[in-house]
């Protein structure tokens, strides 16, 4: 059953959400700055000073129930970024974005939340062969069922200051005489800002047009991996050679480094990052007033010399 739009009312009150000390949550409290805020973390004397405004922390972990009893109370809507991006120990795919999300669902229902929005993943979809995305897509049948408005986004490879993921290669770039790059470089792309990211999941708690949709968001420039990296180099004002390795090779390194920490690629990381990943924004564009940021333009605003 999906919620009804009728007499959908804007979110004014407190926003609980999950995961929003994460490279995507910290954004999204900046693009929230003055509305209240709950976030769930594991440890809230350790999470007290990373925030400023009328933010409240309860401690709790989406793959225990039992810890987000109450955690949701009082609050007017949802945010869930809860996610992994590799399996480490108990901390699956399964067990995090999808069981997760499912007992995020009946906290919400049981505190009465008026709006609930997941963050997914492009590609999303029913394939156990691929068990992120079956994940991933477990979690937005949990949210369709609920009974609650909501609004799915599935992004591209989101990129900004601190992620986990293009900052790797400009570190490389920075220390390296070349840039090495998984795979042969081809496959197609669409980086999005995570200040865009954020602004439609602002806008999407007071946007009827939002209500029980499900977006697709990239960036508007679609790119090769090469051509990511050499904007990239163009942008950090450097000139290097890019020298591809094929995705067998790091696939097996990071394998044999999973006991480490701090690895560098895990298995999972070169399978996301090898596959083409492409968004068809219409829907975003129509539905929300947002600009999408080029790539080189948002690079530049925080690796520009």
């Amino acid at each position: 059953m999906d919620g009804s739009t009728a007499g959908a009312q804007p979110v004014t009150g407190r926003i609980f959400i999950s995961g929003g000390t994460g490279f995507v949550g910290r954004n999204l409290q900046a693009a929230l700055a003055g509305r209240p805020l709950r976030l769930l973390v594991r440890d809230r004397s350790r999470s007290a000073s990373a925030s400023e405004g009328d933010v409240e922390y309860v401690e709790g972990d989406v793959t225990d129930p039992d810890s987000l009893e109450g955690a949701l109370d009082g609050c007017e809507a949802a945010i869930s970024l809860a996610a992994i991006i590799e399996e480490r120990g108990r901390n699956t795919f399964d067990a995090v974005i999808r069981q997760g999300n499912i007992y995020l669902v009946a906290a919400a229902n049981m505190a009465g939340i008026g709006r609930f929005i997941l963050m997914s993943a492009l590609g999303a979809r029913h394939d156990p062969a691929f068990p992120y995305f079956e994940a991933k897509w477990q979690a937005e049948q949990a949210i369709r069922g609920s009974g609650m408005r909501y609004t799915i986004f599935r992004p591209s490879w989101v990129y900004g200051p601190e992620d986990n993921a293009l900052n790797r290669f400009v570190k490389l770039a920075r220390v390296l005489p070349f840039v090495p790059v998984v795979g042969d470089g081809k496959q197609r792309m669409q980086p999005v800002f995570v200040a865009d990211v954020a602004r439609c999941v602002v806008e999407s708690l007071t946007n009827d047009a939002a209500a029980n949709q499900v977006f697709e968001i990239g960036g508007p420039d679609v790119m090769t991996m090469d051509e990511v990296l050499r904007t990239m180099l163009t942008v950090l004002g450097k000139r290097k050679p890019l020298l591809h390795a094929p995705a067998a090779l790091p696939k097996l390194a990071g394998a044999l480094m999973a006991p480490l920490p701090n690895r560098p690629l895990s298995p999972d990381a070169v399978e996301f990052i090898t596959s083409d990943a492409l968004a068809d924004n219409s829907a975003v564009l129509r539905a929300f007033d947002v600009r999408l940021t080029p790539l080189r333009e948002g690079l530049s605003t925080y690796l520009g010399r």
